[in-house]
C-alpha cells in the first residue's frame, strides 16, 4: 500500500504533458496506458512518413501558386495547399486531444485512480466513442465535399484567374481585394453590379412576397367554412406543383415569345392591336413576366403549407372573437396571421433565400436577357446567373468567385438576422 501511494505521489502530470508534446503517445506510456500510447505513436509516425512531403508541397504551392509556367499548375497547387491546411487542422486537433488525455489521466493517477484492465479499457472506450465512430466519417466527407470547394471558390476571389491568365500556360497571382475594388471602381463592373444587385433584391422581395400573399389568400378562401367542394378546389389550386418547374418555365417562355407567343398573338394584339408587348426584348416587361411566372410556380407549395396550418387553429378562438364583436380583418390580424407566421416563419425565410439564388427561372426563361448597353450582364440577370455567365461564357473565374463570396455573405447575414428575430425560435410561453 505504501508503494502504491509512493508511486502515486511521484507521478507528475507535467512530465506526461511534456512527453506528449514531444511525441504523441509518450505521455500515455508514462501513465501506463501502453496500448493507447502505441496507437498514438503509430499514428504520428504514419503521418510523418506519408503526409509530410505532401503538406510541404501544399504549403509552398498555396504561398507561391507556382514559379515555373507550364510546369507548375497554379490551380492544382492551390487545391493541394487547401487540403494541406485541412490536414494540419485535423492533426492539431488530434495532437491537442493527445496532450489533454495524457495530462488528465496523469492527474487522475496522482489522485489515486488506477487504469482499468485492457479488456475493460477497450469496452469503455468503445462505449464512449461509438457515436464518434459513426459521425466522424460523415464529417470528413462533408469537409472534403462541401468545405473544401467553398474554400477553393473563396481563394479564387483573391487571384487573377480569367480567360487570359489561365494555368498551366500562365501562373496565377494573389491580387488581394483587387477584384472587389473593380466591382466598385471600374465603370463596366460597377454599372453591371449595381444593376444586377438592385434587380436581385427587387426580384427576391417582390416575387417571394407575391407568392406568399397569393398562397395565403387562396388557403384562407379554400378553408372558409362557406366554400363547397373544398377537395376539388384544393386539388385544382395545387396542380401547378405537379408539373416539373423547368417544363412550366419553358412553356411560359414560348407563351411570352414576342413573335409567335400566345400571349401576344391571342390576347394582346386582338384586344389592343399593334405588334404586341416586347416581353423578351424589353427588360421591364421581361422582369414583370418573370415575377408572374415565379408567383405561379411558388404559390402551390405555400398554399399547401398554409392550408395545413389553418386547419390546426382552434375554432374556439374565432367563436370567442365573434362574441367580442371582432370583424373579419381583426380576426385575421389577431388570430390567423400570427399563428400562420409562427408556424411557417423559418420556411418563409427559406423561400426568400432560395429565390435570391433562383437560377432556373432566370436562365431557362430568357437566359438572363435582354442585353443591356454598357454592362456585361443581362437585363434580368440576378447575381447567381451573372456568376454562371462569368464562369462558363467569359471564363472570368476570379470575378465570379468574388461575386459568389458576396452572395454567400448577404444570404448568411439575412438568414441569421431573420432566424434570430423569428418568434418561432423562442419559447412558446413568450408568445
Amino acid at each position: 500500500m505504501k508503494e502504491i501511494n509512493k508511486k502515486q505521489n511521484s507521478h507528475n502530470p507535467k512530465v506526461a504533458f511534456i512527453l506528449s508534446l514531444i511525441f504523441a503517445g509518450l505521455g500515455q506510456i508514462y501513465n501506463g496506458r501502453i496500448l493507447k500510447g502505441v496507437c498514438f505513436i503509430i499514428l504520428e509516425i504514419a503521418f510523418l512518413i506519408t503526409l509530410l512531403d505532401f503538406i510541404g508541397l501544399g504549403l509552398w504551392g498555396i504561398y507561391t501558386l507556382g514559379t515555373i509556367p507550364v510546369v507548375d499548375h497554379s490551380v492544382f497547387l492551390l487545391v493541394y495547399g487547401l487540403i494541406s491546411i485541412i490536414i494540419i487542422i485535423f492533426s492539431i486537433i488530434l495532437y491537442i486531444l493527445n496532450v489533454r488525455d495524457a495530462k488528465k489521466q496523469a492527474e487522475l493517477i496522482k489522485e489515486g485512480w488506477e487504469p482499468p484492465r485492457l479488456r475493460d479499457s477497450i469496452r469503455d472506450g468503445y462505449n464512449k466513442s461509438f457515436v464518434y465512430f459513426l459521425t466522424i466519417p460523415g464529417f470528413i466527407l462533408l469537409v472534403f465535399t462541401v468545405i473544401l470547394p467553398l474554400l477553393f471558390a473563396l481563394s479564387l476571389a483573391f487571384t487573377d484567374y480569367d480567360l487570359y491568365n489561365s494555368p498551366p500556360r500562365n501562373l496565377l497571382n494573389w491580387v488581394g481585394f483587387d477584384n472587389f475594388r473593380n466591382l466598385l471602381n471600374v465603370p463596366l463592373w460597377r454599372n453591371t453590379f449595381l444593376s444586377v444587385f438592385s434587380w436581385t433584391l427587387v426580384w427576391t422581395l417582390v416575387a417571394t412576397t407575391m407568392q406568399i400573399c397569393l398562397g395565403l389568400f387562396l388557403a384562407i378562401l379554400a378553408n372558409d367554412s362557406r366554400v363547397k367542394f373544398k377537395k376539388f378546389f384544393r386539388t385544382i389550386l395545387i396542380l401547378p406543383w405537379a408539373v416539373p418547374g423547368f417544363v412550366s418555365i419553358i412553356i411560359f417562355a414560348a407563351m411570352f415569345n414576342d413573335d409567335f407567343g400566345s400571349i401576344n398573338r391571342d390576347i394582346i394584339i386582338p384586344l389592343f392591336g399593334g405588334e404586341g408587348i416586347p416581353w423578351l426584348t424589353n427588360p421591364v416587361y421581361t422582369r414583370a413576366a418573370l415575377i408572374f411566372i415565379q408567383t405561379w410556380l411558388g404559390y402551390p407549395f405555400l398554399f399547401a403549407l398554409f392550408s395545413g396550418v389553418l386547419q390546426s387553429i382552434s375554432k374556439d378562438w374565432y367563436e370567442a372573437a365573434d362574441v367580442d364583436g371582432a370583424t373579419r380583418w381583426q380576426k385575421f390580424k389577431s388570430i390567423t396571421l400570427p399563428h400562420v407566421l409562427f408556424a411557417t416563419a423559418p420556411l418563409l425565410i427559406i423561400q426568400y433565400t432560395s429565390n435570391f439564388n433562383n437560377f432556373n427561372v432566370i436562365y431557362l426563361f430568357n437566359g438572363g436577357g435582354p442585353a443591356v448597353k454598357g454592362q456585361n450582364g443581362g437585363g434580368t440577370d440576378i447575381l447567381i446567373s451573372w456568376v454562371y455567365k462569368l464562369t462558363f461564357d467569359t471564363n472570368n473565374y476570379s470575378m465570379a468567385a468574388a461575386i459568389s463570396l458576396i452572395i454567400g455573405i448577404l444570404i448568411s447575414t439575412f438568414a441569421i438576422i431573420q432566424f434570430r428575430k423569428t418568434r418561432s425560435f423562442k419559447e412558446e410561453g413568450q408568445i
